[in-house]
């Protein structure tokens, strides 16, 4: 593998100091299950019963186990030791006999996997492709994992999102506003830091090309608010709802499915 397939070694100490506080912060959010209600509608409609997907930067395993819920088999890996636990602690307390395999591995080595049959599809949800440097490469391996007209539904953070640039503009906060558009940033969890990329719908195109073409694109939290506004719209129920409904009719139209929280990009493996 070339060197820029080599793995953040401080990605993983960042989602480390995340994962205990993870759930509550998002996952548990009002916010949080809004955005991923939108996610497991589309999953529902990609993966079937009796399928077999590989989940990349699976976390805590919420995704997972709501796939096996839904009659999924899932292979589920994360560059962090301390999600991979509590991921796995979820499962035999949650669901001990679903199909659902969890691996402490980073998505830049996912090659190294080796399964013994191709995936039915490939799956990463909520910014995980963010924190990885050489997507060109990554797309590359993943080519390799499945079989031509298989699925990949992938999520990640926008480079323009418009919530974000109002709600810190209007708070005087410059930098935060437009943190994103350069298409590189630092975050910092506490003494620790990422780099995280925000590529454009097209230049994701290029990068998943040849082995891949595009399907479809949706914005998820286009209208519902990204996840540090949890305390301002906990106090707005009603708004909230009335966000998703309306997220719900304009994440699809090409202008607005590029300016939510996120992106949720569908692609399929063509022949080589």
């Amino acid at each position: 593998m070339t060197p820029l397939a080599v793995a953040q070694p401080r990605a993983a100490l960042v989602f480390d100091q995340m994962a205990r506080q993870y759930d509550d912060v998002f996952t548990n959010s009002m916010i949080g299950r809004a955005q991923r209600d939108t996610v497991w509608n589309a999953l529902t409609q990609i993966f079937h019963s009796g399928d077999h997907v590989l989940e990349l930067n699976c976390g805590t395993g919420e995704d997972a186990l709501f796939l096996a819920r839904n009659g999924v088999s899932v292979t589920a890996c994360d560059t962090s030791e301390q999600m991979i636990q509590i991921a796995s602690a979820r499962l035999r307390k949650e669901a001990p006999g679903a199909p659902v395999r969890f691996n402490l591995l980073p998505t830049e080595q996912i090659r190294d996997l080796q399964p013994s049959t191709q995936f039915d599809g490939i799956f990463s949800n909520f910014s995980g492709l963010n924190c990885v440097l050489n997507l060109k490469q990554t797309a590359e391996d993943l080519a390799t994992l499945i079989s031509p007209g298989a699925p990949v539904l992938v999520c990640l953070s926008t480079r323009f999102c418009l919530w974000e640039m109002l709600w810190f503009v209007l708070h005087g906060n410059f930098r935060k506003a437009f943190r994103r558009c350069s298409g590189r940033a630092t975050a910092a969890v506490g003494e620790f830091t990422v780099d995280v990329y925000y590529p454009t719908v097209r230049k994701l195109q290029i990068l998943f090309s040849p082995s891949f073409v595009l399907r479809s694109c949706a914005g998820i939290g286009v209208t519902v608010p990204p996840s540090y506004v949890e305390g301002w719209i906990h106090n707005h129920p009603k708004l909230l709802s009335m966000l998703r409904t309306i997220d719900k009719t304009i994440s699809g139209y090409p202008v607005f499915r590029v300016l939510g929280d996120h992106v949720l990009l569908h692609f399929e493996r063509v022949r080589p």
